[in-house]
């Protein structure tokens, strides 16, 4: 019997399923598509399980990292630990402490915050980030999301992906206006697109929000693919548009770093 053969027999077989596991599973799954939260009765009515033991798979949960607790609402939500699972190392080195470094750096250089992202199932995530120096300042708390059409790492980790990924993605889109520059058109987006790949980074002109300009570039691994981006976002007063390009390049060429560190393990 072969390995694909094996693996179809165990998963039909009732004999090797766990059913707290299956449970915990589908909590995890549930919650990642609720960004906001969940009470552990919402979650017991939702998936249709005992309340007891929704308790203790959450309190399990808890206990190991895997969720958070916001204490006022009692919502659990998946958290950082969550999304560091699967990306948080890439090439034998850590994402997160490859990127560190050059993410301080650049800060330094810019004083505004500086944000890791990936791009998960066509949704852009915040990893980790670098606070800015100013006393007001932008905050990206680790787990936000970012809309694939209208944030500048999504579309700079969007540029650089294979033509039929990219388009597999941009195919189950349904972008939304945002703000009067969100680009919606499917044409637009193509081209601003081919753009970011041809300058190596991507903008955000008040696309996503009002008042806030990014600068982004994508973080490639050893074969070439955007494992993530760096981004650069603060107030249009202190990221005026007409010192956007310059700033672009400085990101540029600090997920240059960050790619260099991932590609040679370090």
């Amino acid at each position: 019997m072969d390995g694909a053969a094996k693996d179809d027999r165990i998963r039909g077989d009732a004999r090797y399923r766990i059913p707290s596991l299956e449970r915990a599973l589908r909590i995890l799954e549930h919650l990642d598509r609720r960004p906001g939260g969940r009470t552990l009765v919402d979650l017991a009515r939702d998936l249709r399980l005992p309340k007891n033991s929704v308790f203790r798979i959450t309190t399990t949960l808890l206990r190991n990292g895997y969720l958070d607790r916001d204490p006022e609402s009692r919502r659990l939500a998946l958290s950082r630990k969550v999304l560091a699972l699967g990306y948080g190392s890439a090439s034998g080195g850590s994402l997160v402490r490859s990127a560190l470094g050059p993410m301080e750096e650049l800060r330094d250089a810019v004083r505004e915050t500086v944000v890791l992202s990936l791009l998960v199932d066509g949704v852009g995530f915040v990893l980790d980030q670098v606070q800015g120096t100013h006393p007001f300042r932008f905050v990206a708390e680790p787990g936000a999301r970012q809309p694939l059409h209208a944030s500048a790492s999504t579309k700079a980790i969007l540029a650089f992906l294979p033509e039929d990924e990219r388009d597999a993605l941009l195919g189950r889109a349904k972008p939304a206006r945002f703000t009067p520059r969100t680009l919606t058109s499917p044409k637009a987006l193509l081209e601003e697109l081919r753009r970011i790949r041809r300058q190596g980074f991507a903008l955000d002109r008040e696309e996503h929000m009002r008042g806030v300009h990014c600068a982004a570039a994508p973080v490639l691994d050893r074969r070439g693919y955007p494992a993530a981006a760096i981004t650069v976002t603060g107030p249009v007063d202190r990221l005026p548009e007409a010192s956007l390009e310059a700033v672009g390049r400085k990101v540029r060429e600090a997920a240059a770093k960050v790619s260099r560190k991932l590609q040679d393990g370090l």
